[in-house]
C-alpha cells in the first residue's frame, strides 16, 4: 500500500496537479491504509476553521493588493528618496526600504518586482548605478520583507505551528532589520566605488512628500503599535488595516474607484487566499497522519544518530530549508515542512519562534537561490534578462544574506530579545 502511495504522488506531480489535491490524498490514502475513518481529517478541517487568526489572511491579503494597485508605491518610494536620497548609494537603500514595506504589506515577492520593478529600476540606469547591481538589487529587495508585520508567512506559519503571531512580528522585527543594514552597506559600498551622485537632502522636499504620503504612513504604527500595545489581536489589526486602506484608497486619496477597480482586486485577492486555504486545510490532515504515525520523532532518531549537536543540526536545516525555498512556493513550504521540522527542532532545544525566523530567512533566500529560485524567474520575465545574467546579478547579494542568516541562526537573541522584553519570559 505504502509503495501505490509513493507511485499516486509521483503521478500526480507529473501531470501537474494542484498542491491540495496530492497532499489531501496522501491523507485519505495513508488514513484508509491504517483502516482510520476519513472523519479524521474533516475535525482537522473544523478545527482549523475555528481558529479566528484565520481571519488576518484575507484581510491582510486585500489590503496589500489595495496597496498594490493604487499610487501608493510611488508615494513610498518619493518620501524615503527625499528622507535618505543624501546616503552614498542612497538610492538602492531606498529600494531596499520601500521594496522591504511593500512585500510586508503584500506579502508576496513576485507582486514587488512586478509592482515597483518597472518603476524603480529604470530611476537606479539613470542614476548611473551600473544595470548588474540594478537588477541583483530589485530581485533581492523583492523578498526582503517577509520578516516585518504584518507578513502573511509570519501569519502562516504562526497558525501551522500553534505559536503567538504577535510574538513573531515582534520576534521578525530585528533580523528583518539586520538583512536591510547588511544590504545597505553593500550597497553604500557600491556606491562609493561607482562614484554615483548623491542626491542632496532638500527639506521642502521631505515636507512635500510627507504630505503626499501622510494618510499611509500611520498604517505600520497603526497595526505594529496595536499589537505590541495589546490593543488589539492581529485579526484585529487585520480588519482595522483592511478597512483603514480601503477608505484611504477609495475616498481619500481616489487612486482606485469603487464600481471598478475594487471587485476586480477583490476577486484576486480571494482567489490567492482560497489557495492557501485549500493547501492549509488539506496539510491539516496530512500532519494529523504524520503525528499518528510517530513520522516527527522517527525522524529525529535518524538525525540523532548522525548529529549530536545543536549547532550541526541547525547547519544541516539551513541547508535544506534553502532547498526546499529554492524548489516550492513559501506558502506550501511552511503548510508541508513545518509540521515535520518544528517536534524535531523542540528536541534539539530550539525555540518555535526562533525556528521561525529561520524558516522564513531561509525561504527569503531561496527565492533567490539558482538554478530555480521564483524571483530569477520573474525577475527574468519582468526585465526580459536572462535567467544566467540575473542569477550572476544577484549572487553578491545572496552572499551577504547567507551571512546574516548565519547571525540570525547562531544568535537567537536577536529574534528572541525584543519578545521578552515586551511580551515577558514565555
Amino acid at each position: 500500500m505504502t509503495i501505490l502511495i509513493i507511485l499516486l504522488i509521483v503521478l500526480l506531480l507529473l501531470i501537474g496537479a494542484p498542491l491540495f489535491t496530492i497532499i489531501g490524498s496522501f491523507s485519505i490514502l495513508g488514513f484508509s491504509n491504517l483502516e482510520i475513518p476519513f472523519a479524521v481529517i474533516i475535525v482537522e478541517l473544523y478545527r482549523l476553521a475555528s481558529q479566528p487568526v484565520l481571519l488576518a489572511i484575507p484581510l491582510f491579503t486585500f489590503s496589500g493588493y489595495l496597496l498594490a494597485e493604487s499610487k501608493a508605491p510611488n508615494r513610498l518610494v518619493a518620501l524615503t528618496q527625499s528622507l535618505i536620497g543624501w546616503l552614498p548609494g542612497g538610492l538602492a537603500i531606498v529600494v531596499l526600504m520601500t521594496c522591504a514595506v511593500f512585500t510586508a504589506l503584500t506579502g508576496g515577492s513576485g507582486i514587488t518586482i512586478v509592482a515597483l520593478g518597472g518603476l524603480l529600476y529604470p530611476i537606479l540606469l539613470s542614476e548611473k548605478y551600473q544595470e548588474k547591481f540594478a537588477l541583483g538589487l530589485i530581485t533581492t529587495s523583492g523578498s526582503l520583507g517577509l520578516l516585518f508585520p504584518p507578513s502573511l508567512p509570519l501569519i502562516l506559519y504562526g497558525i501551522v505551528s500553534e505559536v503567538s503571531i504577535d510574538k513573531l512580528f515582534i520576534a521578525g522585527l530585528l533580523p528583518g532589520t539586520l538583512l536591510i543594514v547588511a544590504l545597505s552597506i553593500y550597497s553604500i559600498r557600491q556606491g562609493l566605488s561607482e562614484h554615483v551622485a548623491k542626491k542632496p537632502f532638500k527639506f521642502s522636499e521631505f515636507i512635500k512628500s510627507s504630505k503626499a504620503a501622510k494618510w499611509e504612513l500611520p498604517l505600520p504604527i497603526i497595526v505594529i503599535g496595536g499589537i505590541y500595545n495589546g490593543w488589539f489581536t492581529a485579526t484585529e489589526a487585520a480588519a482595522i488595516s483592511a478597512f483603514y486602506v480601503f477608505i484611504v484608497e477609495v475616498w481619500i486619496y481616489k487612486d482606485l474607484s469603487l464600481t471598478k477597480d475594487i471587485p476586480k482586486i477583490m476577486v484576486e485577492s480571494v482567489v490567492l487566499v482560497g489557495a492557501i486555504i485549500m493547501i492549509l486545510a488539506s496539510a491539516m490532515g496530512l500532519t494529523s497522519y504524520l503525528i499518528d504515525q510517530e513520522v516527527p520523532q522517527k525522524l529525529f532518531e535518524l538525525v540523532s544518530t548522525f548529529i549530536s549537536n545543536k549547532y550541526l543540526f541547525l547547519i544541516i536545516l539551513n541547508i535544506f530549508l534553502l532547498i526546499v525555498g529554492m524548489m516550492m512556493d513559501i506558502f506550501s513550504a511552511i503548510i508541508v515542512v513545518v509540521p515535520l521540522i518544528i517536534p524535531v527542532a523542540k528536541l534539539y532545544g530550539i525555540d518555535p519562534i526562533h525556528l521561525g525566523i529561520i524558516f522564513l530567512t531561509n525561504l527569503e533566500i531561496g527565492y533567490l537561490t539558482p538554478p530555480v529560485g521564483l524571483n530569477l524567474f520573474i525577475s527574468s520575465f519582468r526585465f526580459k534578462k536572462s535567467i544566467v545574467d540575473i542569477t550572476i546579478a544577484t549572487v553578491p547579494f545572496i552572499i551577504t544574506l547567507l551571512i546574516s542568516l548565519m547571525i540570525i541562526t547562531y544568535v537567537p537573541e536577536l529574534s528572541l530579545w525584543l519578545v521578552h522584553l515586551i511580551k515577558g519570559n514565555p
